[in-house]
């Protein structure tokens, strides 16, 4: 799935995401999605979410629902 589609992502979802001081490197990092933060429905390069351990980036790759 997509992680640029805000309908693609849950609350509880386990995934993939970089977070901006990441973004040079591309370093991902998984974790379970808290919250949605991102507002519209598509954003070109992720939708961002904040995850369970409180790290905030944008969704890179969606690992399971």
């Amino acid at each position: 799935m997509d992680g640029t589609h805000r309908a693609n992502i849950q609350p509880g979802m386990r995934v993939r995401i970089v977070q901006k001081q990441d973004q040079a490197t591309g370093k991902l990092t998984e974790g379970i999605v808290k919250d949605i933060l991102t507002k519209s429905a598509t954003h070109p390069h992720g939708i961002k979410v904040r995850l369970e351990n409180g790290q905030i980036g944008r969704v890179k790759e969606i690992v399971s629902v």
